[in-house]
């Protein structure tokens, strides 16, 4: 796919918190600085499993206010040498990256994408940076991150999974656990069930690949261990944590559940109240049923939190249960860059955590093909005509997926009900616009040419046809924004009417008229905007210049106005 710098600010900007692998400057420019933003962000990135970090100029940091910039970067010079050229002789390995100038909401704004280090640390010069947070800083001064970075970056990035756990034996192993284990690889392998009849624990747990020559892997205590020997694995930690809040946010209830995971999993998803819920489809009289939740994605969802868990960081997996939604968590970076690359390809990533665990997962029937899962996952929501599953890696270090258990926009739903041809990519798209979140380029003109949503980005909604097709074409009226023409003939009835009109009339007239797909700011810059530009066309004019100001029919086009203003 085509770069588009416009569509990748877009999703930059809508990350919750701040990144290492992005930074915001105005207009800071200094040649220096870049370069080691350069190595900076080159290596967060790789650390963090982002295929490019970006530096962008024109962005107010802290705010993410669009405030332009006048760093032009094609006409900066060293000397009689180009900024790019002097950068790329600066940096080694050479890495790409590229300056992309453009206009973003009418503004001048500069994306510097720059490739994640891939073979050793990117340095500047003499010396090697990273991001901690929102500060550029030397490599050498972070020990831990550094050697992190020359393991992740020289293919030995230790399994944590396939390591030994001391002097662990089978005596550490849950008998229960063992049982399943052997039933869930059975059905995964029903070819080999004469076969292993025969088998000792000691020989099944080498064919699971579970174990290596009998010795008991970190990756068996956190599936198979006795709840007692999870000391076993100290300093990380094998626990699933459940939370019920209430609609406020507020605790209700917890639980915490121990080894061994492969039955505390079962025990976990067992808490969660999988409720019916039931829509009436627009144009019927007969409700559907359905789950809160997909069995098979909640399964999927942990399973997956469970398999690329970085217990190197010694956290907990938690899973949160509100009335309509699960946030399940865990620690580590996504490796694989983002969610839609995994979407497209379908397959396993180049770089994998904890591969030792997760093929023993796959062995036992735990998760799917090792890279089908994620996608299979967005294909189970599709066919239930539910919001997509929503994953935030902006956190460091975190990984979240949230899972929606209602109906968001009726629209949505009809429409998917409808439109069982779109695309899995499209759908992703459509479910961003019914969330109100933003669109890439791409995206928007895809999703425009089908005729399945109208407005302009960011303010776009679900398109008159689909309105039509699901007789809510009351919601259409009320986002479809009208002709300027038409607010401009309402201020104008108005002063005829009433003679004079402050701002606060001028609201009270137009706000609530406007398209409901705009925010309360963008209202009140519409209305301003409209009164300037009826002011510069003369059929209007200001009297007074504070904001007692009060608006009237300009001398040109007062006639009216005068025979039809209210005598005193």
């Amino acid at each position: 796919m085509t770069f588009d710098p416009h569509r990748e600010l877009i999703a930059i900007l809508s990350q919750p918190g701040e990144t290492e692998w992005v930074e915001f400057k105005h207009n800071n420019a200094k040649p220096e600085e870049i370069g080691e933003y350069l190595s900076a962000l080159s290596n967060s990135a790789a650390l963090l499993g982002k295929h490019s970090g970006y530096l962008v100029w024109g962005i107010e940091d802290g705010t993410r206010r669009v405030v332009g910039t006048t760093f032009v970067p094609s006409r900066e010079r060293i000397g009689n040498e180009a900024l790019q050229n002097w950068l790329l002789q600066s940096l080694a390995p050479r890495i790409e990256f590229r300056f992309h100038e453009f206009q973003f909401d009418g503004k001048p704004v500069v994306l510097l994408e720059v490739q994640a280090a891939n073979s050793v640390p990117v340095r500047f010069r003499s010396d090697t940076f990273i991001r901690v947070g929102s500060y550029k800083k030397r490599l050498r001064d972070f020990p831990e991150k550094e050697r992190r970075l020359w393991h992740l970056l020289s293919g030995t990035v230790h399994d944590w999974s396939a390591q030994t756990a001391g002097s662990a034996g089978l005596k550490d192993l849950d008998p229960a656990a063992l049982a399943f284990a052997r039933a869930q690889y059975q059905i995964k392998h029903p070819m080999l069930a004469a076969e292993m009849s025969s088998w000792d624990d000691a020989t099944f747990l080498n064919k699971a690949k579970v174990c290596v020559g009998g010795r008991i892997t970190h990756a068996a205590l956190v599936l198979l261990g006795r709840e007692d020997s999870a000391h076993l694995l100290t300093p990380s930690v094998g626990q699933l944590s459940w939370i019920l809040r209430n609609d406020a946010g507020i605790e209700q209830d917890y639980e915490h559940f121990g080894l061994p995971l492969i039955l505390s999993s079962n025990r976990i998803l067992q808490k969660i109240r999988n409720l019916t819920i039931r829509h009436l489809p627009s144009g019927t009289l007969f409700p559907q049923e359905a789950s809160q939740y997909d069995p098979w994605v909640m399964r999927e969802t942990l399973h997956n939190c469970i398999a690329h868990q970085d217990y190197t960081l010694h956290g907990r997996i938690s899973i949160v249960e509100t009335p309509d939604s699960l946030l399940f968590t865990n620690v580590g970076t996504f490796i694989p860059g983002t969610v839609e690359d995994m979407i497209r390809s379908d397959s396993p990533p180049p770089i994998y955590r904890n591969k030792f665990l997760a093929d023993a997962m796959v062995n036992l029937n735990m998760i799917d093909t090792i890279g089908s899962g994620i996608k299979k996952m967005f294909l189970a929501q599709r066919l239930r005509n539910f919001p997509m599953p929503d994953y935030n890696l902006a956190v460091s270090n975190q990984v979240s997926v949230k899972l929606t258990g209602r109906i968001l926009d009726e629209r949505y739903t009809q429409l998917l009900m409808a439109r069982t041809d779109l695309d899995l990519m499209d759908v992703i798209s459509l479910d961003r616009v019914q969330k109100r979140r933003p669109i890439g380029v791409d995206e928007f003109k895809r999703l425009k040419a089908q005729h399945l949503i109208e407005g302009r980005r960011p303010n776009v909604f679900v398109s008159a046809m689909v309105a039509d097709a699901t007789e809510d074409r009351a919601t259409y009226i009320k986002n479809r924004a009208f002709d300027k023409s038409h607010y401009k003939q309402l201020v104008h009835a108005y002063l005829q009417k009433f003679g004079e009109a402050t701002r606060a009339d001028m609201d009270r007239l137009l706000v609530e008229k406007l398209s409901d797909t705009l925010n309360p700011e963008q209202k009140k810059s519409f209305v301003t905007n409209l009164l300037q530009e009826m002011k510069r066309d003369g059929t209007i004019a200001p009297d007074g210049t504070t904001r007692w100001t009060k608006w009237r029919i300009s001398k040109g086009n007062s006639d009216a106005a005068d025979s039809a203003r209210p005598q005193t």
